[in-house]
């Protein structure tokens, strides 16, 4: 393959633009990275969106984007993997480039969702989340909340511990898009606001969660050399259903996309620099960066505690402000970060956001509830090489998981649980839901029969009724029963067994 390197990159400033079309804010975006470019001349057009045709109305939209750019004739593509579909066309761009067929291809991506509701975005959002978890009440924030909670116990964090480690990401992402004049929010937050705002799902409160934003972002991808090129990218997916992982405290599809990216630029994690990270919620900034292999599993938050992750820190994560300050367009997010990168590494950004060293970086995207992941390393021509290929992070083989069991009624282990403060539609406030493994084998979404606080770890009964399975804590009588039921079961056998 032919090596890709960057040309022009713009991007718009991320927030509200009530009054603007989607295609406007990409043609704005595309213009500023033609203008920003060596030359105007482009001969395709890769476009990236999650769901214009109900977030805006708009469909056809890489057709929309080449007419309104003046460019009609050459062709143009959309590419779509939920919220990583920034950094998917950046790839899709990449290998039309280095496989030969095109020398200079222009790359857009965008999301107009500010001017719909909230509860409308929810909903459109959720779209993405498996059948059975999204009509169990499982929305992205609760599906994220547990995530969190079993990231939590796997690395040994109290509530009150993982409370304070959560705080400091949100307020050093607050702190860093202050500096930035393309975020959304530009006004930094203390503790103070942190610990006032509302839990959205336990653990997660407002300020964990990225926010509803409208933007876009582009770039110039060349054969031609420039001072930056993307050396390796790779792509990963999971299942499309959290409770059938094999693991909940880490993502499988990144590590997988991760390994690639490493192994194509022959590089390892000690080379990154610094990198975009995907904190869509607060604990995923932890959650990728010890998927990359940049920190040990389970130890990435005592990274946070001593500020390494700061711009002034051995190695900064989102210096941009993150999805979380920068905002979250879902389909510019991934390429919003390549633009970050690249005014990175060419010093183009203000002296107080600037960080210490950017030869190398990485960029980190999740798609979905992070089973359809993207990860991209960038760095200037001519870096000297390091020890080569190297990443020892675990990947399972998603394709065993294990589907549903047919009947339950039986005590399992509460690998995770939230309380979800703002349910979807149609469901009780607070609704309290759990990822439970039973003796099957199997893993299965429940909803507490109890509005009551559980602990990551603790045995509940698990029961069905028609489609829906549901966990409560056992009282001493529940367990009596339950013993009784087994013990006859015994009995029956014995006594079928000596009949013989």
């Amino acid at each position: 393959m032919r090596e890709v390197f960057i040309d022009g990159v713009g991007m718009t400033k991320f927030g509200k633009h009530l009054d603007r079309s989607l295609t406007d804010l990409m043609v704005e975006a595309a213009n500023r990275a033609l203008k920003d470019s060596s030359t105007p001349e482009i001969e395709a057009i890769f476009i990236g969106a999650q769901n214009p045709e109900e977030f805006t109305g708009e469909a056809n939209l890489a057709t929309n984007v080449a007419d309104k750019l003046g460019l009609a004739g050459i062709p143009a593509y959309r590419v779509e993997t939920a919220s990583s579909s920034g950094a998917s066309v950046l790839e899709m761009a990449f290998y039309a480039v280095a496989s030969g067929r095109y020398n200079r291809v222009l790359v857009v991506a965008g999301e107009k969702m500010c001017h719909l509701p909230t509860s409308k975005v929810t909903k459109i959002l959720a779209e993405v989340i498996e059948e059975y978890e999204r009509n169990s009440g499982a929305s992205m924030v609760a599906l994220a909340a547990m995530v969190t909670q079993s990231y939590a116990h796997y690395a040994g964090l109290s509530k009150d511990h993982l409370e304070k480690i959560l705080c400091k990401i949100a307020i050093k992402n607050h702190r860093n898009g202050a500096l930035n004049p393309y975020a959304q929010f530009q006004k930094e937050i203390d503790e103070e606001t942190y610990f006032n705002s509302r839990f959205i799902s336990y653990p997660l409160r407002l300020y964990d969660c990225a926010p509803i934003t409208d933007g876009a972002a582009a770039l110039v991808l060349t054969s031609s050399r420039t001072d930056v090129k993307i050396s390796g990218i790779g792509h990963g997916t999971d299942t499309i259903a959290v409770r059938h992982r094999v693991h909940l405290h880490h993502f499988n599809a990144a590590r997988i996309a991760a390994r690639e990216a490493y192994k194509m630029a022959n590089r390892s994690p000690e080379d990154i620099q610094f990198a975009e990270l995907h904190d869509a919620f607060t604990c995923f900034e932890i959650i990728g960066a010890e998927d990359m292999g940049i920190f040990e599993e389970g130890k990435g938050w005592k990274m946070v505690e001593k500020g390494i992750t700061e711009i002034d820190g051995d190695l900064p994560i989102n210096p941009s402000g993150g999805l979380k300050s920068r905002g979250h367009p879902v389909g510019a997010s991934g390429l919003a970060q390549a633009v970050e990168i690249v005014w990175q590494m060419r010093g183009a950004v203000s002296k107080e956001r600037q960080v210490k060293r950017n030869d190398i970086a990485l960029l980190h995207s999740i798609g979905g509830m992070s089973n359809n992941n993207v990860v991209a390393i960038f760095e200037k021509p001519g870096t000297p090489m390091g020890k080569g290929f190297f990443f020892d992070r675990k990947i399972e083989d998603a394709s065993k998981h294990k589907k549903d069991p047919i009947r339950v009624g039986e005590f399992g282990i509460l690998d995770a649980y939230t309380i979800l403060n703002v349910p979807p539609e149609g469901f009780p406030s607070p609704l309290v839901l759990g990822l439970v493994s039973v003796p099957s084998g199997h893993r299965v979404l429940a909803r507490a029969l109890n509005p009551i606080t559980f602990k990551v770890g603790e045995r509940v009964f698990v029961s069905k009724e028609e489609d829906t399975f549901y966990f409560v804590r056992p009282s001493t009588l529940e367990k009596a029963m339950l013993t009784l039921r087994r013990n006859l079961r015994k009995l029956k056998l014995s006594l079928k067994w000596r009949l013989r």
